[in-house]
């Protein structure tokens, strides 16, 4: 795997952070990506991966809970990226579901493969296939705000792969347990730069950059130097864990013939608020194909309504007539979520 073209500048690392000291709040507040050095060292299956590939591989099918999970088989070809055919409308890998200790063998039996058939199992929630896991291998999250948000825990298996430039809609922290990784890291602002693909479908359920940064097309994608202008690097041993907030774009590229990546997503809002993704598609539908004078009016309101501070657009009104205006709580946003559906629906 190639390097960017350009020199970009290394995510900041922090040494020394206790397992039951991670700075969370330090992390919320400066929403700047952070790696935490060594703080996954201990766990038994980082060591086991320090061994060997295989030993990696034997201790983690001794947890297998035998439900099958989602496989991606790519060809040799694809040299890892997990992406699209020429015509953007179809995937260049093959999805099926395989039981656990079967993907783990085929891997193996390719590690000294010069060339090998690229195999990923991506967002695979720990709990369901690897329940027991949990116990000797999970980060302490102690802190209030993993009570009142619990995170989604979820494993990522495979051998040399890229997953092209996308955003998640939850902060993340991303463990690299066994081999290494290098993420590229972009802010929000970068999306025009990062030329984003189809809505769907998606490699792996995100809109991704079409940017191969393996070898950028910079006459095809000129945009790409700004974003690389604004980008840092992130380059993980095992053990090492990455913190980085929502939205953030990242091009993740593991490197070594076997990788195991443990990540943890969360968000600090409640469960009833909606997922903005559905905003968004909603106005795709509604406002974007408007004149742009209208355009420039409902840009305008929302900045009013949604943008602007929570309490603005209610706080001349009586309280009684603020009605979906007020703070939600679980029961207005099933009534507000109620008035929508039955305008779609109309």
């Amino acid at each position: 795997m190639n390097a960017l073209p350009v020199t970009v500048r290394r995510t900041q690392a922090i040494d020394d952070v206790a397992p039951d000291a991670i700075p969370w709040d330090a992390l919320m507040a400066e929403q700047r990506p952070a790696i935490l050095k060594g703080v996954a060292r201990d766990w038994p299956l980082v060591r086991k991966g320090l061994e060997s590939a295989q030993a990696a591989i034997d201790y983690l099918k001794s947890f297998d809970s035998g439900v099958p999970a989602v496989g991606f088989t790519g060809d040799p070809a694809i040299g890892g990226r997990f992406f699209y055919d020429e015509s953007a409308t179809r995937l260049n890998f093959a999805a099926a579901r395989v039981g656990l200790s079967v993907f783990l063998d085929t891997i193996a039996e390719h590690l000294g493969d010069a060339n090998p058939p690229s195999f990923y199992m991506g967002s695979t929630d720990i709990g369901t296939y690897l329940p027991e896991l949990r116990a000797e291998n999970r980060l302490v999250l102690d802190d209030p705000m993993f009570a009142a948000h619990p995170p989604i825990e979820s494993i990522w298996i495979g051998n040399r792969t890229i997953a092209s430039a996308h955003y998640d809609m939850s902060n993340n922290v991303a463990c690299c347990i066994v081999g290494r990784r290098r993420f590229t890291l972009f802010p929000p602002e970068q999306i025009a730069n990062l030329y984003p693909g189809p809505l769907e479908p998606t490699p792996g359920g995100q809109v991704v950059s079409m940017v191969d940064f393996r070898s950028p097309d910079l006459v095809r994608h000129p945009r790409f130097r700004k974003a690389l202008a604004e980008a840092e690097v992130a380059e993980l041993e095992p053990g090492d864990i990455l913190f980085y907030p929502a939205l953030w774009w990242h091009h993740v590229e593991a490197l070594a013939p076997f990788n195991i990546l443990i990540n943890y997503w969360w968000n600090t809002v409640p469960a009833f608020i909606d997922n903005p993704q559905n905003t968004l598609l909603h106005a795709l539908l509604s406002l974007r194909d408007r004149p742009d004078h209208e355009k420039r009016g409902w840009r305008a309101l929302f900045d009013y309504y949604v943008f602007g501070p929570a309490g603005q657009a209610a706080e001349h009104l009586p309280e009684a007539a603020r009605g979906p205006l007020a703070p939600l709580d679980e029961m207005s946003a099933r009534r507000l979520r109620a008035l929508l559906i039955n305008r779609l629906n109309r």
